[in-house]
């Protein structure tokens, strides 16, 4: 395959010939993009006058930004004017690149990549912005499959600065090598992927939305709670239910169940019934004013206020030892919300029982330690106590003991949600299966470690990347919670990926990298 596009004497892109088939929110996107950086786009659409409307609609967003001081009159023009549509397919002829963005369908494309093959010349590479289709089914008909690849931009396509590339079994290398150093001249983090369901993003983002519904679907709390929990203390900008509410159950539920059959039913994907059952019912989220959460007409969820901190509290604690740092980040609070806190080897009659488990349930603590579980509560002390506190009972715990230890932890102000047993409480299981899912995408060598945190910060917004988020918890840490949770579940669903395993037995980072 030879090289494509003008470059400058640094063996730079100084401008490209890019067609874009599909005028919808996608492509309009691409075209954006690249005509900003300066590269001659030819918009085309199969439906009649679909591309001049698209470009009408570009000329109406560049004049939006201009007005908000985005871009000046003079970027906009030129921008406006690398743009240039046309009826057929025909019109693409000598164009160096051609994305496609069209509907989701894997005959569809194969049918407009086929068509493509027989209009554009051999050398001219072709991209698919395919999100869930194999990039290699797309091409694996054509004369040439080896000039196919992927270019998965996420929308809105101008703010999402990130773009997947992948690779097909049958992609030529250096095709790849060009559609990341185009994604980079138009602005975006380029990461690159094997052709393998989800790829990064997708597949990564697995974790967060099974394990919210996982822990939804073990009763440990309501979903406002939950999600609360996992913005307040995790640090997400949105809770699971929130994020489904808003991408709508008709989207991301196809998108579940179809990477959990893809990968054959492996565990570590499997999601909930009641998805289902949503979509049955027409639950579809903000879209239809109904979802996990009921929008009133401002568009604003209606969400019961927090509950009220009982006005008792216990004045004298015993703090288990078992986890022995979680345990003096706990004791140092509770001294300081006024409490005694007993230095004792065993709790006394009239003390509150308090456990920071890790991975584990109170239970299985409780009775392993001989604890009265009538006044035995467990603290999450992973990801700190500054937000938001979660407190979580055993089935013994009396409703008197429960508030005692409400009462105490929220004393000072800050908000407090009593949860029911649960094997990793809430924010560590599902944190542990974010890291875990993106171990086991490295494993697999999917892609680098480093491409993986680059694309899960930017596309999936997390507040960090799961493997830097795995290192600054612990290896040996996320280790152990998912070893806890795996024993106390049986569910394979929760056996540590063996990249993570070798790196916490070494000491090593988790984004440290095979030779």
């Amino acid at each position: 395959m030879s090289e494509h596009g003008s470059q400058d004497a640094a063996g730079m892109d100084t401008q490209t010939r890019l067609g874009v088939v599909g005028c919808g929110l996608m492509g309009r996107g691409i075209a954006q993009i690249a005509a900003s950086a300066g590269d001659k786009v030819v918009l085309v659409d199969n439906r009649p006058g679909a591309a001049e409307e698209a470009r009408e609609e570009l000329a109406a967003t560049l004049q939006r930004l201009t007005a908000r001081g985005k871009m000046t009159s003079a970027q906009a023009d030129a921008t406006l004017a690398n743009i240039s549509t046309a009826d057929t397919l025909d019109g693409l002829d000598g164009c160096e690149v051609v994305i496609e963005a069209i509907v989701e369908n894997l005959a569809v494309k194969k049918s407009l990549f086929a068509d493509l093959e027989h209009i554009l010349g051999p050398d001219t590479i072709l991209a698919s912005n395919t999100s869930s289709l194999s990039v290699t089914a797309i091409a694996a008909e054509l004369e040439h499959p080896e000039r196919v690849a992927g270019m998965h931009f996420f929308s809105p396509v101008p703010l999402m600065k990130v773009v997947e590339v992948i690779d097909g079994l049958l992609s030529d290398r250096r095709v790849g090598d060009r559609l990341m150093q185009l994604g980079q001249r138009w602005g975006h983090t380029a990461v690159r992927a094997k052709d393998t369901p989800g790829f990064i993003v997708n597949h990564a983002g697995r974790g967060f939305g099974t394990e919210g519904m996982r822990v939804h679907a073990e009763s440990v709390a309501p979903h406002p709670v939950i999600d609360r929990i996992l913005r307040d203390c995790a640090g997400f900008r949105l809770g699971p239910f929130e994020l489904l509410d808003l991408t709508g159950l008709d989207v991301s539920t196809p998108v579940m169940e179809s990477i959990y059959h893809q990968y054959y039913e492996e565990p570590r994907y499997r999601p909930q019934p009641l998805l289902r059952t949503m979509l049955a019912a027409g639950l579809l989220g903000r879209k239809v004013g109904r979802g996990f959460y009921t929008y009133g007409l401002d568009g604003k969820p209606e969400i019961a206020p927090e509950r009220a901190v009982p006005p008792v509290r216990a004045d004298r604690v015993w703090v288990s030892e078992a986890r022995p740092e979680l345990a003096a980040t706990v004791k140092a609070l509770l001294q300081r919300l006024g409490a005694t806190v007993s230095d004792a080897a065993h709790p006394d009659e009239d003390e509150l029982i308090v456990l920071t488990p890790l991975g584990e349930d109170a239970s299985t603590c409780a009775a392993a330690q001989n604890l009265d579980a009538t006044r035995t509560v467990a603290i999450d002390a992973v990801f700190g106590l500054d937000r938001r506190r979660v407190l979580m009972t055993t089935p013994a715990t009396t409703p008197e003991w429960r508030d005692l230890a409400l009462g105490l932890l929220g004393a000072d102000g800050v908000p407090v949600d009593a949860v029911r047993d649960s094997a990793g409480i809430v924010a560590q299981r599902v944190v542990a299966h974010i890291v875990n899912i993106a171990c086991e995408i490295a494993q697999q060598g999917v892609a680098s470690p480093a491409d993986i945190d680059r694309a899960v910060s930017l596309g999936l917004g997390y507040p960090h990347g799961p493997l830097a988020w795995g290192d600054t918890l612990g290896a040996t840490v996320v280790l152990t919670m998912l070893e806890n949770l795996a024993a106390a579940s049986g569910d394979p669903r929760y056996r540590p990926s063996p990249w993570l395993r070798r790196r916490a037995a070494l000491g090593l980072s988790l984004l440290s990298q095979d030779d």
